[in-house]
């Protein structure tokens, strides 16, 4: 199977799990990852059909999405042989489709891996990543806002959305990082007056 082959199977496999997804993890989101990605890879040399590969299948085992990841995990691993995957290219995506998620605090080992991060957190910020926390919250039954309880949307911002910044790899991300960086410190001080 040729790599363009592969590739339509991939996004195949992907509309097909991501069709009903509400909760900002959608087809939507899968989308624009991969342009980012494929926008840093070119900037960076990196592999362009592994970062699209990854790009595309990055939250398919994602603990928030998936009752359980190694079944998940499997059940990818089946569909990558199916489309005539090497071995040593099956393993170099899921390692870092493991490493992708921030909640896991790591770092991936390959270009590729640390472009798709980068690219997956450039889409948690900025007006997209305002949108999708919010998406995110309502769809947990999470409060918009709280004077009290802190597991609330709001409260994300600071827990997480306002330090991915600083943890992008590429120069190309860290140029993008900067204006969506500043647009979420923008609404945040816009939301406070209005609250």
């Amino acid at each position: 199977m040729k790599a363009q082959e592969q590739l339509t199977a991939i996004r195949e496999y992907v509309k097909k799990s991501f069709s009903n997804e509400r909760t900002g993890h959608d087809l939507y989101h899968l989308q624009r990852v991969t342009r980012l990605a494929n926008k840093i890879a070119k900037q960076e040399g990196a592999n362009l059909f592994r970062c699209e590969t990854i790009a595309w299948l990055h939250d398919m085992t994602d603990h928030k999405l998936v009752s359980d990841e190694q079944e998940a995990s499997h059940t990818l691993k089946n569909f990558l042989v199916s489309i005539e995957l090497s071995t040593s290219e099956i393993e170099e995506i899921l390692e870092a489709i493991r490493t992708i998620s921030y909640s896991k605090g790591e770092i991936p080992s390959s270009i590729e891996g640390k472009i798709v991060q980068d690219a997956d957190r450039l889409d948690a910020i900025g007006a997209i990543g305002i949108a999708r926390a919010f998406t995110y919250g309502g769809a947990k039954g999470k409060f918009m806002y709280h004077e009290q309880l802190s597991d609330n949307t709001i409260q994300h911002f600071y827990d997480k959305l306002l330090k991915l910044k600083a943890t992008m790899h590429t120069a190309t991300a860290k140029s993008i990082a900067e204006e969506r960086h500043h647009y979420m410190e923008q609404f945040l001080e816009q939301f406070k007056s209005e609250w």
